[in-house]
């Protein structure tokens, strides 16, 4: 046996081509000079053109999102004098299909042979997309602590400023506390403990129930909506969309105030469901706030996603009104 192998495991072309195809790997190759490729006919596949003899960088380019064009651009330019191995993942248009492509080849004389370049394409797309749901759920969990934090902390003032010993203060905040935490076994109940989709009114209720009996008076909180049911994956995110509403409430609005009153009401429209949040009695709204972070622009995203529905705010003086619109048959799934 030589040190290559025995002679049955010599890699022929052939053999190359089975590889290559098994691991769906695309082939071009680069005259620097005339600046065209010749690419296979996966090549061809991956970028949405139909095959020919060669293809124009140029032509290529214009398929490149106008996001990452420039920086793709330089970086294959920068290939022609600067050697060793090099790998560039970029966004392309497809239709109205963005694929997620990595290039990878060898720069200068390591990979050129008679000014022809050679490398491959990857269509990476399905990594990709893992990777930003990865960065979007991070960014989720992140965003539900500080909530969670913040809701915590305005229950504590609140409930401070009602209570006339130090042990009423740690028994009313602790009910308020277990009453989270009902509403999160509601939502996301425990492996072998999933049941039946929840009453529209009842997931409300439970998830309000926190803040119902803080401030001057109980039953400060209303809750009128049609009776029907709400599946578990929906369930997730009008729980998110309530404890978003109810933690800037809780900071800013109706449920910061001893005398803040807060209805949730619902009516059937057709195939959607709308609901209503209006807040009365808190602070003055004097000014229209930007709704740019992180939890506004994920809960507007899982709204339309997963409910087919919107979000609209109206900064009222005498408190926020929200109108939340989804399909009747999203929110039972």
């Amino acid at each position: 046996m030589s040190a290559q192998g025995p002679a049955s495991l010599v890699w022929k072309p052939e053999h190359l081509r089975l590889a290559i195809d098994a691991a769906s790997v695309a082939l071009w190759s680069w005259n620097v000079d005339t600046n065209r490729l010749t690419m296979d006919e996966r090549a061809f596949s991956i970028w949405g053109l139909p095959w020919a003899e060669e293809v124009s960088f140029e032509e290529l380019s214009e398929r490149i999102h106008p996001a990452d064009r420039g920086r793709v651009r330089a970086a294959f330019t920068a290939t022609r004098s600067t050697s060793g191995p090099y790998e560039t993942d970029f966004r392309i248009l497809v239709g109205d299909q963005v694929r997620w492509i990595s290039a990878r080849g060898r720069g200068a004389d390591q990979g050129m042979v008679d000014r022809v370049m050679f490398g491959i394409f990857l269509d990476v797309t399905g990594r990709k997309l893992a990777e930003e749901a990865h960065e979007l759920l991070a960014g989720e969990m992140s965003h539900r602590v500080k909530n969670l934090l913040a809701i915590a902390a305005g229950l504590t003032h609140i409930t401070s400023r009602s209570a006339r010993t130090v042990h009423e203060m740690a028994a009313d905040l602790t009910k308020r506390l277990t009453a989270l935490g009902r509403a999160h076994d509601l939502v996301r109940p425990s492996p072998g403990q999933e049941g039946e989709a929840a009453l529209l009114g009842d997931l409300l209720s439970v998830l309000l129930a926190p803040y119902d009996d803080v401030g001057d008076f109980p039953g400060r909180i209303r809750v009128a909506v049609p009776r029907m049911a709400v599946g578990e994956r929906s369930a997730t995110v009008l729980a998110m969309v309530i404890h978003e509403l109810a933690t800037n409430s809780v900071k800013h609005g109706a449920l910061s105030s001893d005398t803040g009153m807060l209805d949730v009401t619902g009516a059937l429209d057709g195939q959607d469901v709308r609901l209503v949040w209006a807040e009365s009695g808190g602070p003055v709204v004097d000014h229209k706030p930007e709704m740019r972070g992180f939890g506004s622009k994920m809960v507007a995203r899982s709204v339309a996603d997963q409910l087919g529905g919107e979000l609209s705010y109206d900064w009222q003086a005498s408190g926020l009104v929200v109108t939340l619109r989804m399909r009747r048959d999203r929110l039972a799934a």
